[in-house]
């Protein structure tokens, strides 16, 4: 008699081992020690095999059941479910050694030999954080351009168009090792160029040098030979990644040094809500000393020569382009090297987007949306203002995540 459901919950065991039959050679074993394990007796060439299908609850009769099915169409079409799964288990093993994220980290061992510690972490960050939750898990051998357009298009919705390319391209490589190593036979990657998949943007508005280029730029702002006046706002733009507009425009009463705070007034935002800018250690001590020279004025950056104006808002892109810079970095762009590093280094999407002052808005959230976030906001300032730092002296500060 078949078992049913309430019979296998309630069987007891026994002294001895009980074997409690189904139907098709399945059975449920109920041991001494009250372990109850399904088997499924078959026969190939003539001898009599045991079939594991697990144990109860874990595997339902139901389920038990299906795997009796399965295992007589094997046996229907001459093979030995044993074999056949012992075959899967080493083909799963094999699938798993050859899974993008562990040839993309075998291509990374041997790549980073010749980087340096900072820029091999960043890579792998960017890893971490924009390919293997797509495509990680799936053979290498498997990965088609469909896949890779589609973890291209879930990095851009973020708004990081940049970091799409690189993962693309560094995707790329992967593949090729792969092809080098006999674990791939094509790339799939060649079969997309990014402007095929991503939106294209207007290069005047986003014009900015790459991540790797911000030492040497952050050191040509420290030997700047123009205004003092000019060289201070280069660097505190630098460190709080606001809106040209909003800097130049900035007023010593907006600020609360000792709180580490500089609070923007609605009317001078984009968004028209209030921003805040948690100030790094590093940004307070820059405007104690811009205190020295400007403070007389209600303005932090008065005009050279109508003190009652802020000054004009080309003044720092004119400055960036004596320094060599012309058509390769603007004022906006700060905030885009802020925001691509800031993504490679871990730091919450929804944190810098805030930060950044892009988030939408509306008349119910506008009034504390400024200051979500706030704290973990505060300790990522600090940490790009650590990170600029050693833009500059060469030490190395680990990318990993330090706002939750």
């Amino acid at each position: 008699m078949p078992l049913t459901d309430t019979a296998v919950k309630k069987a007891k065991p026994g002294p001895k081992p009980i074997k409690l039959a189904d139907g098709k050679g399945l059975y449920l074993l109920v041991n001494p020690g009250g372990s109850k394990l399904w088997r499924c007796k078959y026969r190939v060439l003539g001898k009599e095999k045991i079939l594991s299908l697990g144990a109860y609850p874990d595997v339902s009769l139901a389920q038990a059941r299906e795997g009796v099915d399965k295992a007589r169409k094997v046996l229907a079409a001459g093979g030995d479910p044993m074999v056949i799964r012992k075959a899967d288990k080493v083909a799963g093993r094999i699938a798993a050694e050859n899974s993008f994220e562990s040839v993309a980290r075998a291509w990374w061992a041997q790549w980073k030999q010749a980087r340096s510690e900072q820029h091999a972490g960043q890579v792998m960050r960017r890893f971490e954080t924009n390919v293997f939750p797509h495509i990680g898990a799936r053979p290498v051998s498997e990965v088609q351009a469909p896949e890779l357009v589609s973890m291209l298009k879930a990095i851009e919705a973020r708004g990081v168009n940049d970091l799409a390319k690189r993962a693309l391209q560094t995707s790329s490589q992967v593949f090729r090792y792969a092809i080098a190593h006999g674990k791939a036979t094509r790339n799939p990657a060649t079969d997309i160029k990014p402007s095929d998949v991503l939106a294209s943007r207007q290069k005047q508005n986003l014009a900015r040098i790459d991540g790797k280029e911000l030492p040497d730029l952050l050191r040509h702002i420290d030997a700047y030979k123009g205004a003092a006046t000019t060289r201070l706002a280069m660097k505190l733009m630098a460190m709080t990644f606001v809106r040209t507009t909003e800097l130049i425009g900035a007023r010593w009463d907006e600020f609360d040094l000792d709180a580490g705070r500089w609070d923007i007034p609605a009317a001078r935002m984009k968004m028209k809500t209030p921003h805040i800018v948690p100030l790094s250690v590093q940004a307070v001590n820059l405007l104690k000393t811009l205190h020295l020279i400007t403070g007389r004025s209600v303005l932090l950056f008065p005009g050279e020569r109508d003190h009652e104006k802020s000054m004009s808002n080309n003044t720092i892109l004119k400055a960036l382009e004596r320094m060599g810079y012309k058509g390769r970095m603007t004022g906006h762009g700060f905030r885009g090297v802020a925001s691509t590093l800031l993504h490679e280094m871990g730091f919450d999407h929804a944190h810098i987007e805030l930060q950044l002052a892009h988030q939408e808005r509306n008349e119910v959230s506008a009034a504390y949306n400024h200051a979500t976030y706030l704290k973990q906001r505060a300790t990522m300032m600090q940490y790009w203002s650590d990170y600029l730092d050693t833009c500059t002296t060469g030490k190395v500060l680990p990318f990993k995540r330090t706002a939750t």
